[in-house]
């Protein structure tokens, strides 16, 4: 009995460092995502600060290619569209992991429990 409940322990133990690993990789691409929001927030910013008629160009492997300054801030607001929703997607994603996390926790303090109770019976 007590070697059953500690092989269970011993699953339960694997499954939650999974989790974890799991968890602490989706928490790193969330602070890529919000520092890329930020970036593009501040080229957003400047974009708004040029006249109309202002020359902008972007960087395209070694190259500097003349670009459209309305197209510029349209290629700027879908990218923060698309980030805002790979943030949504990864805070639901990481919210179903602390979830997770939270039960395993729950089932590994039970099986301890058992585990003192029948090394005490015994």
């Amino acid at each position: 009995m007590a070697e059953e409940i500690q092989r269970k322990l011993q699953k339960e133990l694997e499954v939650l460092s999974g989790v974890q690993k799991e968890y602490h990789k989706a928490m790193a691409q969330k602070q890529q995502l919000d520092s890329q929001l930020n970036e593009n927030k501040a080229v957003k910013e400047e974009l708004m600060l040029l006249k109309k008629d202002a020359e902008v160009f972007k960087l395209i492997g070694p190259v500097l290619v003349k670009q459209d300054l309305e197209d510029a801030r349209q290629n700027v607001a879908k990218r923060m569209e698309y980030i805002n929703k790979e943030i949504k997607r990864t805070d639901t994603h990481i919210s179903g992991l602390e979830n997770k996390q939270e039960s395993l926790q729950e089932n590994l303090n039970k099986l301890k429990n058992d585990l003192g109770k029948l090394k005490i019976k015994a």
